[in-house]
């Protein structure tokens, strides 16, 4: 195949299901088991501060795809009630969507294992291949799962069933003329923890001290329920061995999908990526959960930063790991821009390629002004390469963080006279953003009574009804109760 004529490169995007920024072997954690991640991020370039756009995984997962703030596409909280059938929404539907770019440029699509944006059961345009979970979560030794749009019950290790699938199209794709995109969407290592993982992953974790996941005591805000924090299990160290078996099982399948990848000579010819849709704290800050397992909801960066790999042989140089500040946001016309797809048609909100960035390219923005947004409903956060700021609608509290002197996010200085001109700039520069990237104003979060307790319907004339609930006083006494 000449110059001229070469296919574009494969995508192979995997994406974890709660995983914290610090769960990972190559992030610096010397309990948890990762070589396959690892050596991912020894063949090409690791992001260290790589941030979801929501931490709570249906608005990340929709921000990710489309390239739009929660504001702009209106999922913004975790999607429940109907996930299939003539009562489910396409939640994405009539938004572009960065797979929606490749299957017009030719690529052939292929999903295995989670959606969580509506209408699990309809594969989306472009999709030749659709295994998708019923809804956001499954025990992981059984699940109810749509392929090609018929209900399939499924009984085995979730993660290895996802895998298998995964393989099953990387090898039908095998010698084919045009490129495929695969998202491989695991539930790992989402609760449920205890019990529910192969011995031989459980037992690497029976004496670890894991003290990379310090039990503080519980925050003021932990949310809680039968006994138990809301995002964990009443057993907290029976909990990390779970989490911590999670996560290794599912490196464990990776190599064997990087494995099907080599077997039919397409490894070099692949960009694979590996993320995750939101962050997590297991006993970080008292916490465990992401952005819903505290009620005010929290914008810590063990909630909203994630792991973030990419290795593409011959596109972006190996052994890198750097620092700048990236969002999920980006992700969209990065990806396309490193095929060779003009990206920017997902531009025009708040994300930009940083192709260049990954590439190593001389002259690449290191501007100290980059910043990262975050949004969970009411709940916004603006974050610098040293400063936090989050502001809370309708009532707060918000809160300050000089990262530079504190990057454990310990000391809250929004009411400090002597932060007061930061605080107002930091304030200022996020309401700016925000009235920019909001779109449609119905769907502005602000006034939204967003609490972690789910979404059940999109939102339309009366968004509030979405989430099945009256505004903020009655939110907040429903939220008391420990709903998650």
């Amino acid at each position: 195949m000449t110059q001229e004529t070469r296919r574009p490169p494969h995508i192979v995007f995997v994406m974890s299901d709660d995983q914290g920024p610090w769960a990972l072997g190559a992030a610096g954690n010397a309990e948890i088991q990762t070589p396959v991640i690892d050596a991912l991020a020894d063949q090409g370039i690791r992001l260290s501060r790589f941030f979801c756009a929501s931490p709570v995984c249906s608005p990340a997962r929709a921000s990710l795809l489309t390239g739009r703030v929660p504001s702009q596409h209106g999922v913004h909280d975790y999607l429940d009630g109907a996930h299939a059938g003539p009562d489910s929404a396409d939640y994405l539907g009539g938004i572009p969507t960065f797979t929606d770019a490749l299957a017009d440029a030719g690529y052939r699509l292929g999903l295995s294992g989670k959606w969580h944006l509506g209408s699990s059961d309809v594969p989306r345009r472009g999709f030749v291949h659709w295994f998708a979970l019923h809804g956001g979560g499954s025990s992981y030794d059984r699940a109810l799962m749509y392929r090609d749009g018929v209900a399939e019950q499924v009984e085995g290790y979730l993660t290895d069933i996802i895998a298998d699938d995964a393989i099953s199209f990387i090898e039908a794709e095998a010698g084919g003329s045009a490129p495929f995109f695969l998202a491989v969407n695991f539930t790992a290592p989402h609760k449920p923890f205890a019990g529910q993982h192969p011995e031989r992953f459980t037992d690497l974790y029976r004496d670890c001290a894991f003290e990379s996941c310090p039990q503080e005591s519980p925050h003021p805000w932990l949310q809680t329920l039968d006994g138990g924090p809301i995002g964990g299990e009443p057993d907290a160290r029976e909990a990390l061995i779970g989490y911590f078996a999670a996560v290794t099982a599912m490196d464990a399948a990776i190599g064997r999908i990087l494995d099907a990848l080599r077997a039919q000579g397409d490894d070099r010819e692949t960009i694979v990526v590996f993320t995750s849709d939101n962050g997590f704290n297991a006993g970080h800050h008292g916490i465990w959960g992401k952005g819903n397992g505290t009620f005010p909801l929290n914008m810590y960066d063990e909630s909203v930063m994630v792991p973030f790999v990419l290795r593409a042989p011959g596109l972006v140089p190996e052994g890198v790991v750097d620092d700048a500040l990236v969002s999920a946001y980006d992700i969209a016309p990065t990806l396309l821009d490193l095929v060779g797809i003009d990206p920017t048609r997902f531009e025009s909100g708040p994300g930009r390629s940083r192709a260049p960035l990954l590439r190593g390219e001389t002259g690449r923005d290191t501007d100290a002004e980059i910043v990262v947004h975050n949004e969970y409903g009411p709940v916004r956060m603006i974050r610098t390469a040293d400063r936090k700021y989050v502001h809370r609608f309708p009532y707060g509290p918000h809160e300050f963080y000089d990262l530079a002197a504190d990057p454990g996010e310990r000391e809250n200085l929004v009411d400090d006279p002597a932060r007061a001109d930061e605080v107002a700039d930091m304030r200022r520069r996020l309401a700016d953003w925000f009235a920019t990237h909001r779109g449609d104003a119905r769907y502005d979060g602000a006034l939204l009574p967003v609490t972690g307790a789910g979404q059940i319907a999109p939102l339309a004339e009366d968004p509030q009804s979405a989430f099945g609930m009256p505004m903020w006083d009655g939110a907040l006494a429903q939220n008391s109760e420990g709903r998650t």
